[in-house]
């Protein structure tokens, strides 16, 4: 195995795990454990359980951003499109909501490198959402931001569809 086929390894059993039980509930003794890449190689491929959770972090801001990005240009509206690709994401079986929410939750301020990946990518989604809006239009990015947002944490408190259905009523209203 080498350092490429280890890295992706232990990203897809950090994703699974931090996802579903939390980045201080899970140790690098599981995730060595879960991908089957020896300890030598984990510590060698990422030197502390940090350089982990910002790699994760930023692969699944990559992936996320990349589906939404693709369901907004390919459906009729494109606004109302991201609250539809919502709904499907809440759907999901191991939804549990923002996994950049739920980091910053669990470590708050700390450790730099990955708050600064949270930002990123929250920033990158008030991007996509101003560019969706259209010019001069900023006060209703920050409005479909909050819609986004608390469709995922209500979501995340009570899954599946319905949060992203009432966001998506509330966007169309706020479009108007």
């Amino acid at each position: 195995m080498d350092d490429e086929e280890a890295r992706t390894r232990l990203l897809d059993a950090a994703e699974t795990l931090f996802y579903a039980e939390g980045i201080q509930a899970v140790g690098m003794d599981r995730i060595r454990a879960a991908s089957g890449v020896p300890l030598k190689r984990l510590y060698r491929v990422f030197p502390a359980k940090e350089s982990l959770v910002t790699a994760y972090l930023e692969r699944r801001d990559r992936r996320w951003t990349a589906s939404l990005r693709t369901a907004v240009s390919e459906a009729p509206d494109p606004i109302l499109g991201v609250f539809d690709w919502l709904a499907d994401w809440f759907r999901e079986p191991d939804f549990r909501g923002c996994a950049f929410l739920n980091a910053y939750g669990e470590l708050g301020t700390g450790p730099e490198a990955v708050v600064d990946v949270i930002r990123r990518h929250k920033a990158e989604l008030r991007n996509l959402l101003d560019d969706l809006a259209g010019p001069d239009r900023e006060p209703l990015a920050d409005q479909l931001l909050l819609l986004v947002e608390g469709a995922t944490v209500v979501a995340a408190l009570d899954p599946g569809p319905a949060p992203a259905h009432r966001a998506r009523e509330a966007a169309a209203i706020l479009m108007r």
